[in-house]
């Protein structure tokens, strides 16, 4: 019986040493990709075109890492065809900067013009805390009929933000 008990154990000690050989030391956790970017710049197009594959434009996510798409909206590219994805950064000052000008611009009157089919351009910022959300849209872009000298403004410095932050794109 005693050898039994010492077979048992030494078989018991073994597999149990073995089992720590065997471990390997867990990989260092990777830090998180937010699923959704904080801020993203969308160009819709005018009413007659039938596009139905629509992308962002630019999405930027809060380390500043972006995703440029500039055949989002490409009129000529066929609508099995995949839009170009880009991938590189916006410089955080410039991020930082726009965050501070999307909040005050949620404060003002882009104003509607006459005509509805005109496409629209929309800049959404979509924090961790959904809370703090801030989505501006500005319809027809291009007219200014029938707008007061406010809104024109407030539009212009719409278009000013959105041009920014697409021109300040870097490709990595």
């Amino acid at each position: 019986m005693r050898k039994m008990k010492s077979a048992l154990l030494f078989l018991v000690v073994t597999l149990a040493g073995g089992w720590g050989v065997a471990a390997a030391e867990p990989a260092p956790p990777t830090p998180a990709v937010p699923a959704i970017a904080l801020l993203t710049l969308t160009t819709m197009p005018t009413g007659w075109q039938s596009r139905v594959d629509l992308r962002p434009m630019l999405e930027v996510y809060p380390d500043g890492r972006a995703v440029k798409t500039p055949d989002a909206i490409a009129a000529d590219r066929a609508p099995d065809t995949p839009p170009q994805r880009l991938n590189g950064a916006v410089p955080l000052d410039v991020l930082n900067a726009a965050l501070g000008e999307i909040r005050a611009l949620s404060t003002v009157d882009l104003g509607m013009p006459s005509a509805t089919d005109q496409g629209s351009q929309i800049i959404d910022v979509m924090p961790e805390q959904a809370d703090q959300d801030v989505h501006l849209i500005m319809y027809a872009p291009e007219l200014t009929e029938g707008l007061t000298t406010e809104q024109q403004t407030a539009r212009q410095r719409f278009t000013d933000l959105y041009r920014k932050l697409v021109d300040s794109f870097v490709q990595s």
